[in-house]
């Protein structure tokens, strides 16, 4: 496995060039010799500007084109939304070929992307689609919490349709694969409930007893430590407080408030079930900000760090 990481810039009109620059500002010589950026050298010069970084781009950038050069900052657009998935595609193409050890991306618009013709819902599932899989899982990850999700970006209504026992069962193999792979001997598995207090028996709907008991059953006879359904408003507590490694969460909301509650600016977005590694910042474009120099590059910082630890091979 390659151990160089590839960083993909983001939305250009966003703040992803400026926490791009800042991190790679701050390694040594031999973490940026392992290191390159997908994105647009013009605006990530004018992002070192913005940010009053000195950095030499010559040997980082895989400088694509955008229509029109450096687009303005803080401005929907759909040229930014096509430049952002150039720039993924790219680094999809390399990493699948072994020139990169992992991704880590920036954010990116996803209506700019959509106005581009580019119709996903967000990076998990560009990436699916990019790399030939029908779909993936979304974990963040904290040093106190960590949260993989049934399923991230469709409507609640939807989101307890997809909470399939095959799914659920498929998100609890994920989480536990990944979580041997980068350390853990055994690791402890709670999935919560999708209703209140777990459907209390039914009286507040039966999605917990037809839908998840049947996948932890799966799940236990595979030899996987899970336990399950637990109440969603109790497992969070439990597993920030050590008696779990890793919660399932039914769907987006359930698994984002509580890790960016704990974590906001420390949470790293790692893609599982693809043929390559990918992890992100945990935060938007934030087009309020972009080109002011404002943007806090610490969340962009822990997603380098995660990157590392998967290229090297962490097993």
């Amino acid at each position: 496995m390659s151990a160089i990481i590839g960083i993909t810039m983001g939305d250009p009109a966003g703040v992803g060039p400026e926490i791009t620059v800042r991190a790679v500002a701050e390694m040594d010589d031999a973490g940026r010799e392992r290191t390159r950026i997908y994105g647009h050298r013009a605006t990530l010069e004018a992002a070192a500007r913005a940010t009053g970084v000195s950095l030499d781009l010559d040997a980082l950038v895989i400088d694509f084109e955008i229509e029109g050069g450096a687009l303005p900052w803080g401005k929907l657009d759909a040229r930014a939304g096509d430049a952002a998935y150039r720039f993924i595609a790219g680094a999809v193409t390399d990493a699948l070929d072994d020139a990169i050890g992992c991704i880590v991306t920036a954010p990116i618009n996803k209506e700019a992307l959509n106005l581009a013709g580019h119709h996903y819902d967000g990076h998990t599932g560009m990436l699916a689609a990019l790399t030939g899989q029908k779909s993936a899982f979304m974990l963040l990850a904290s040093e106190r919490l960590k949260v993989i999700h049934v399923s991230t970006h469709v409507s609640l209504k939807t989101a307890i349709d997809r909470a399939t026992p095959a799914r659920i069962l498929d998100t609890i193999r994920a989480g536990n694969d990944h979580l041997k792979r980068i350390g853990y001997e055994k690791p402890r598995i709670a999935v919560a409930g999708i209703n209140p207090h777990c459907g209390e028996s039914g009286l507040f709907g039966t999605e917990d007893d037809q839908q998840i008991v049947p996948a932890v059953d799966m799940a236990r006879a595979e030899g996987i430590d899970v336990t399950g359904p637990i109440s969603a408003d109790t497992v969070y507590h439990r597993a920030y407080n050590g008696a779990f490694d890793l919660v399932v969460a039914q769907y987006h909301d359930q698994g984002h408030i509580p890790i960016k509650l704990v974590a906001f600016d420390t949470a790293v977005n790692v893609s599982l079930g693809l043929p390559i590694d990918r992890t992100s910042v945990d935060h938007g474009t934030a087009f309020d900000i972009a080109g002011t120099g404002k943007a806090n590059h610490t969340n962009m910082n822990a997603a380098i760090a995660y990157a590392r630890r998967l290229a090297a091979g962490s097993k």
